[in-house]
């Protein structure tokens, strides 16, 4: 089987390419490279074409690119007021200084 070739994903798994290549390509990378990112996702995921004869067949992997999340993330801090975040921000700069000044005794 030549390299590129993609008889041996499924139709999820092409699904699955499409839609992260239109992620890539919504940000500005090229049509050419969103789908060589999106084709190493789907492998990294699901290692390889899972249609008879393909080296990851059989093989569940857990998809672990597929549950890095990023949506989810900040909603605590940003539902904080300014002030409440400087405040916090400068008690953590404290005690890393005050740290610091311990540890380099």
């Amino acid at each position: 089987m030549p390299r590129g070739e993609k008889s041996k994903y499924t139709d999820k798994q092409e699904r699955k390419a499409d839609h992260i290549a239109e992620g890539y390509e919504k940000r500005g990378i090229s049509d050419e490279e969103a789908e060589r990112r999106a084709w190493a996702t789907v492998n990294k995921d699901d290692g390889g074409g899972k249609k008879e004869g393909g080296s990851g067949r059989g093989k569940h992997t857990g998809n672990p690119a597929a549950h890095k999340g990023g949506k989810s993330g900040g909603k605590a801090a940003a539902s904080r007021s300014t002030a409440s975040r400087s405040e916090s921000a400068k008690k953590a700069a404290a005690t890393r200084k005050r740290n610091a000044e311990h540890h380099a005794h």
